[in-house]
């Protein structure tokens, strides 16, 4: 993006009275083409408020028919689109490290390139983001393998709902991660103070909101789903085995320290987080659709709007 894109994109959203936002994208060899496709859409022409650019991050090399989508994406999207192609693969928190670098605006949302994002989720969030540092939302799950679930349309499809005001979610912290990455938006200076993101595999996103919550940052959600989140099978079996378990235990570690768990709350976690990551995956989606997806439907009916 050039200075005068930038200037543009400053003046439009003065004339929108809303802050000018960024919108980072990580992709990778394992994202599909056209969910790449469908999710890019959602964060641009289908937006009601359409963001002032799109980062985009390849981390690393990707197949021929993922790379052709994202040309196609960069030459004919409406919003300017800073591409980050990096040669290696760094993982999550190496490429969002290096896209938060590019982002040109203060506030940034997150996106990812296999969900997609409901029309109204930018006009819900950036206005808000005048009084607060991190703002995620609720998301609405659909089959990994449809391309569009009518379930979330009519709001009757389960939702992953979170706390929302800040003393909330700062208690459910302790034992849970209190967002949901794919929704969130947040100020790039309040990342920043935090340490940015850091890598631990399948926890970065958790360990960035912890020490954000710990330096006292304004945070909060929005009760109704704003991001429809792609599931499947395999997304349970990669939050198992040795490798998972010793993020998580690294975590935990790190969210004693920093006084978000009491000595009591670290050894339960220890101990539960440790069951959850070495159990099969098939029990592992039975545990969290049993225990935690029931429960966040009981705490707010599916579809019911603030």
């Amino acid at each position: 993006m050039t200075h005068q894109d930038a200037d543009r994109a400053g003046a439009e959203a003065a004339e929108r009275d809303v802050p000018a936002f960024s919108v980072l994208l990580p992709v990778y060899a394992g994202d599909r083409a056209e969910w790449l496709r469908r999710a890019f859409a959602s964060i641009t022409t289908e937006q009601e408020l359409p963001p002032d650019e799109v980062v985009l991050v390849r981390d690393g090399p990707v197949p021929e028919e993922l790379e052709a989508v994202i040309t196609q994406l960069r030459e004919e999207s409406g919003v300017p689109v800073q591409y980050v192609p990096l040669p290696q693969n760094l993982r999550l928190a190496g490429a969002l490290s290096v896209g938060l670098e590019r982002c040109t605006h203060e506030v940034v949302a997150r996106a990812d390139a296999d969900d997609i994002c409901l029309p109204q989720r930018f006009a819900r969030q950036i206005p808000a983001m005048a009084e607060l540092d991190l703002l995620g939302s609720a998301m609405a799950e659909f089959s990994a393998e449809s391309p569009e679930d009518s379930a979330i349309m009519q709001g009757t499809s389960a939702t992953r709902s979170r706390p929302e005001t800040g003393e909330e979610i700062r208690a459910y912290a302790a034992f849970h991660n209190p967002f949901n990455h794919p929704s969130i938006v947040f100020r790039k200076s309040a990342v920043l103070a935090a340490g940015g993101y850091q890598d631990m595999p399948l926890m970065e996103d958790y360990w960035l909101f912890v020490r954000m919550i710990a330096d006292g940052a304004r945070v909060g959600n929005v009760g109704e789903p704003l991001v429809a989140y792609r599931v499947g099978e395999e997304l349970f079996e990669r939050r198992g085995g040795l490798r998972a378990l010793r993020s998580d235990l690294r975590f935990q570690r790190g969210t004693h320290a920093l006084g978000i768990t009491t000595r009591g709350q670290y050894l339960r976690n220890l101990a539960l987080r440790a069951g959850y990551r070495l159990v099969p995956g098939r029990l592992r989606a039975w545990g969290y659709n049993k225990f935690v997806a029931d429960r966040n439907e009981r705490r707010r009916p599916v579809g019911e709007q603030e």
